[in-house]
């Protein structure tokens, strides 16, 4: 019997990925089903300059939120090796580190953005009304960032203690809340744009509030003292910093991808950029449900190159793989034979809906070369290999761009087209970098 084979075979690998990424899939689906329902509710408003406000307002707060990601896939590894060390210790004060850095980042990133909402919705060249209802959606939205960025770091602590039931609880109870409040706010109370963001920002709060709760029963199930000296010094927040820092010149970079693709397509006119953002809402949707499986490789992998484990850690990425390979197939058939339909519910605008529709077999395609991606991110998340995840986005940024310059003559047919490439070359690279780091010196 082959390694792959057997690998595969090994039914309690199965068991820890399944009990790991079910409840991560379902969690973080409900992350982008918050987009399309504010995608709905503000579609069936009756201009298009209103949705693609929300598309404009939204995308410059998920560019900073991404921004500002590494908090959840930083404290993620740290959090599964000490684990796999059985460090009681060292996992209390990566969740310390992970809320303060997660505050203190925040409160800097408003005092800058703030000021400049302005001069970011200029570079989109929107039309006088999308700017003002993008710019009050977006300025009320960053109220909310606080509790975001703290609930990132809280998260990406559970997740690599392999609590896969607290994120979903957490993520849930938040965005449940804020599809039920936009709802309330913008159709029944009649807030407009504005509506949607402060019911974004409310979930948000309460949403951190849960995350703490939940915090204490996890601590119990890992003994272990805090030792408040040590915080006080430089080199103890190294490590955490460092991975912080590289994995936020990666996320930026890719941030800049999914901005280009929303500036430019501002400037093909408001349907466009509208329906560019109804299709990105099925991109998020997949990619969010196979980040479930990312989730239980960072989990899995981290612990199993903590405790130096080198089979544990095949036996997760083959298992996780080959879920992932039939989840992107399955999400690939269902944007073929359902993704009218996907785009109809969102909104009734007519001009809208023509665009999307056009443009839908690049989505169904997303799934089909993205999934690689995701998967190995979860894997040089889980190591702290944030270094070589920075290197390979760069590379595949350096590669894309002269690709979309090239294709820049086709419209909306180019933009998409080089996404498409962008998605694929990023797989290719990280899966150069894997390859390399497994012959020489290995994940452990």
């Amino acid at each position: 019997m082959s390694p792959l084979i057997d690998a595969w075979r090994h039914r309690p690998t199965h068991h820890k990925v399944r009990d790991l990424a079910i409840p991560m899939i379902l969690s973080n689906l409900s992350v982008p089903m918050v987009a399309l329902v504010d995608s709905a509710v503000v579609g069936h408003l009756p201009h298009a300059h209103q949705l693609g406000a929300v598309a404009v307002g939204s995308m410059l707060y998920v560019v900073l939120v991404s921004l500002l990601n590494f908090l959840r896939m930083g404290t993620t590894g740290f959090s599964a090796q000490a684990v796999g060390r059985e460090d009681g210790e060292w996992f209390r004060r990566i969740l310390l580190q992970g809320v303060i850095l997660g505050l203190v980042l925040a409160l800097l990133t408003m005092a800058v953005a703030l000021p400049l909402t302005d001069a970011l919705l200029a570079l989109a060249g929107p039309s006088a009304e999308l700017h003002d209802l993008a710019a009050a959606f977006f300025s009320y939205r960053m109220l909310g960032l606080p509790a975001a960025l703290m609930n990132y770091a809280l998260i990406g602590w559970f997740i690599g203690a392999q609590n896969a039931r607290a994120p979903l609880a957490i993520l849930l109870f938040t965005n449940l809340l804020n599809a039920g409040l936009s709802l309330l706010f913008v159709l029944v109370l009649d807030w407009g744009v504005v509506g949607a963001a402060q019911a974004a920002v409310m979930a948000e709060w309460l949403g951190v509030a849960l995350a703490f709760w939940l915090a204490r029963d996890e601590l119990r199930r890992h003994p272990g003292h805090l030792h408040w000296r040590p915080l006080r010094y430089l080199r103890h927040w190294t490590p955490l910093l460092a991975v912080n820092r590289d994995i936020f010149i990666r996320s930026l970079a890719i941030q800049l991808v999914f901005l280009w693709l929303t500036l430019q397509g501002s400037r093909l006119g408001d349907a466009t950029v509208a329906a560019n953002a109804l299709l990105l809402n099925g991109l998020q949707l997949t990619a969010y449900a196979l980040d479930g499986l990312a989730h239980a490789v960072e989990a899995l992998c981290g612990r199993a190159i903590g405790a130096r484990d080198r089979l544990a850690l095949k036996r997760a990425l083959i298992v996780a793989s080959g879920w992932a390979v039939l989840g992107s197939v399955a999400f690939s058939a269902l944007f073929l034979m359902f993704g009218q339909l996907f785009i109809s519910l969102q909104t009734n605008i007519a001009d809208v809906r023509a665009v999307a529709f056009t443009y839908l077999p690049y989505l169904a395609l997303l799934p089909l070369v993205g999934v690689s991606s995701y998967l190995l991110d979860g894997l040089f998340i889980g190591a702290t290999r944030a270094r070589e995840m920075r290197d390979a986005m760069l590379i595949t940024l350096a590669l894309s761009f002269p690709l979309a310059w090239a294709l820049g003559s086709m419209g909306n047919h180019g933009l998409w087209i080089a996404f498409l490439g962008f998605m694929l070359l990023r797989s290719v690279v990280l899966g150069l970098y894997a390859w390399r780091i497994d012959r020489h010196p290995g994940w452990a």
